[in-house]
């Protein structure tokens, strides 16, 4: 889906194409404005006044005035300077996400940067031309620097880019991709590293796979509600619209719409012994809705940060002033990775339960660990255990980064967001709630393989015979890495929402 970049109008479902892999031209019409800032930066510097991080030092050293024959190695020295990240590289999808959010950030006039810089960004993202960006050194405030200036860095030819695949040193992959090596001009170094890119690339990766975690854990709680011959009726619709969150509304409707005709429900609607199922059925709605609404408020904080600009200073060419703020500053940014982490949680926390009920014959009516001759065999007994550990592997990483704080650069800037950090962990949480679904998947499925004789609806149906294609069911013990594996592969994937063909509810659309 190759739409148009608009620098302040790109939509969340725009940024998701990014993220898997699109690269959308930029629109045009905004080089009047960036041109209109670059103007204005010449006539600022024309005036011989102090202004900072365009003839000044930055951050504690901003009273120190730089001469106008120093002022292209003072960019170029702030770039090399703040290239001090460590850790692994950036996953290519959030450096992708990262190129096209500074694009979008800088392509609306308000940083000073010439048209020449912006069309770099704009041709490394259409050529895939991705810089090495080491993950650790971000406090969140004064701008993603460090994350930041190594990108900036690699348009200058220093350090390392990874082209087709391949990761060289970036003079080289510059070469080749037949790009500029970007020599930058006033403002431009600082306009660069300035920003929340780094962090709001790191948050909308999450939640992406935040959604896409969403929709199955939706598939797999009914079908393990099927499993345990629960019941649909505290999904009916009277009892969520009295409460009325929507959330909590759309999650019931898509858990009846996924239970629609279902023989096993059918079969003991009239005779069920259960008053009452556990939570991790019975309040399924409750927990996941205010999940989506968490979710949501947070697109909507990041799809806000994500149109914004959040340099400093900014350019008003109007007026030809450069206007010192805080845009730079990522708390919203934080308040939205936290939020997202505390979903993220929840969903697989719920769905962890639901797998300790399923193999509990005492709770759920069905073979002790899901085997057919517990004792020689141990079944779901370990998988289960997996998915303890990774539940609780969240609960420690989802502790809020929002409410921590330390002072940087000699206490000029004394508080910081650590929005980074709040970001970065979001991807190693979704990847562990994913294999908790994977590992629900597989359980519920052979919870339902022990209701011989009855099916399903047909849209959960369908989802079991999609897993059937890769995992059989489970007879006697075998080898079981390969078969979740496989399961948590179609949960990362959207098949087993396209094999259901019901429409579950989400953040992105």
């Amino acid at each position: 889906m190759t739409t148009m970049l608009t620098p302040g109008a790109v939509t969340l479902s725009q940024w998701h194409a990014i993220y898997r892999g699109d690269a959308p031209p930029l629109d045009p019409s905004c080089m009047a404005r960036v041109d209109a800032g670059a103007a204005a930066v010449a006539r600022i510097l024309a005036r011989q006044r102090p202004v900072y991080g365009i003839n000044t030092g930055f951050g504690k050293l901003a009273s120190v005035r730089i001469a106008d024959d120093e002022l292209s190695a003072l960019q170029r020295n702030i770039i090399l300077s703040h290239s001090a990240g460590v850790g692994d590289p950036t996953p290519a999808p959030v450096v992708r996400l990262m190129l096209a959010l500074k694009l979008a950030s800088l392509a609306q006039g308000a940083s000073g940067v010439r048209r020449e810089t912006v069309q770099m960004l704009d041709a490394m993202l259409a050529r895939d031309c991705l810089p090495v960006v080491p993950c650790q050194g971000s406090v969140g405030a004064s701008g993603d620097l460090a994350p930041l200036s190594h990108m900036a860095a690699a348009m200058m030819g220093v350090g390392e880019i990874v082209w087709q695949g391949r990761r060289m040193p970036a003079a080289d992959a510059l070469r080749a991709a037949d790009l500029p090596i970007l020599a930058p001009g006033p403002k431009e170094g600082l306009a660069l590293l300035n920003g929340t890119q780094f962090s709001c690339a790191y948050a909308l990766a999450g939640l992406f796979e935040a959604d896409r975690l969403f929709r199955a854990a939706l598939l797999t709680g009914a079908l393990s509600t099927e499993a345990a011959k629960g019941t649909d009726a505290p999904f009916d619709p009277r009892i969520h619209a009295l409460r009325r969150h929507r959330g909590q509304i759309e999650v019931a409707a898509a858990l009846r719409a996924l239970m629609t005709d279902s023989g096993i429900r059918a079969s003991h609607r009239d005779d069920d012994p259960r008053v009452q199922d556990p939570y991790c059925l019975r309040c399924q709605p409750q927990v996941m809705g205010a999940a989506l609404d968490v979710l949501r408020q947070a697109a909507a904080t990041l799809e806000d940060e994500a149109n914004g600009v959040s340099d400093n200073p900014l350019i008003f060419p109007d007026t030809d002033e450069a206007l010192s703020g805080g845009n730079f500053h990522a708390e919203p940014v934080a308040f939205a990775a936290d939020m997202i982490a505390l979903a993220i949680c929840e969903i697989g926390s719920i769905a962890e339960r639901r797998v300790a009920m399923l193999v509990d014959p005492a709770l759920s009516g069905l073979p002790a660990f899901l085997t057919a001759h517990p004792g020689l065999n141990s079944g779901f007994m370990i998988p289960q255990v997996t998915a303890a550990a990774l539940v609780s592997e969240n609960k420690q990483r989802a502790y809020p980064a929002s409410v921590d704080s330390i002072p940087t650069s000699a206490n000029q800037e004394d508080h910081v967001s650590m929005a980074a950090h709040g970001a970065r962990r979001l991807l190693a949480m979704a990847a562990n709630a994913q294999n908790v679904i994977g590992i629900e998947l597989l359980a519920a499925a052979q919870g339902c393989d022990f209701h011989a004789g009855l099916c399903s609806s047909e849209a959960l149906e369908r989802v079991r015979a999609r897993l059937r294609r890769d995992v059989p069911g489970l007879g006697e013990d075998r080898y079981f890495a390969s078969d979740m594996a496989a399961a948590t592969a179609l949960v990362r994937s959207d098949a087993l929402a396209e094999a259901a063909g019901v429409a579950l509810p989400g953040v992105i659309r």
